[in-house]
């Protein structure tokens, strides 16, 4: 028995394997560079939007900016998922509900 188990016994033991598909696309014009994150599951497609601008005094290091705008995106990305399983909930409790990120 797990400590998972042992904390919650009504947690089945059943594993299930489910696929989720992210796709990230970067566009680099001069000194801005955006990405966009779709995540692809059950059917639906959820997006998220990252940015990144270099001044003219930084230096140019283009892997810079791509993390920083992928890593933006994603983070737009979970948080419009947070929401949507917040509605999700909403809908099967008829009530409010407020989820942390």
């Amino acid at each position: 028995m797990t400590a998972v188990e042992s904390a919650n016994p009504s947690r089945s033991a059943k594993s299930e394997k489910h696929h989720w598909q992210l796709e990230v696309d970067l566009v680099e014009r001069d000194e801005c560079t955006e990405a966009r994150a779709r995540l692809f599951v059950n059917g639906r497609l959820l997006t998220g939007r990252g940015e990144a601008r270099r001044k003219a005094t930084d230096f140019d290091v283009p892997e810079i900016g791509d993390e920083l705008a992928i890593g933006r995106a994603l983070i737009d990305l979970g948080s419009r998922l947070v929401q949507s399983t917040a509605a999700d909930i909403e809908a099967i409790e008829g009530k409010p509900v407020i989820l942390f990120v």
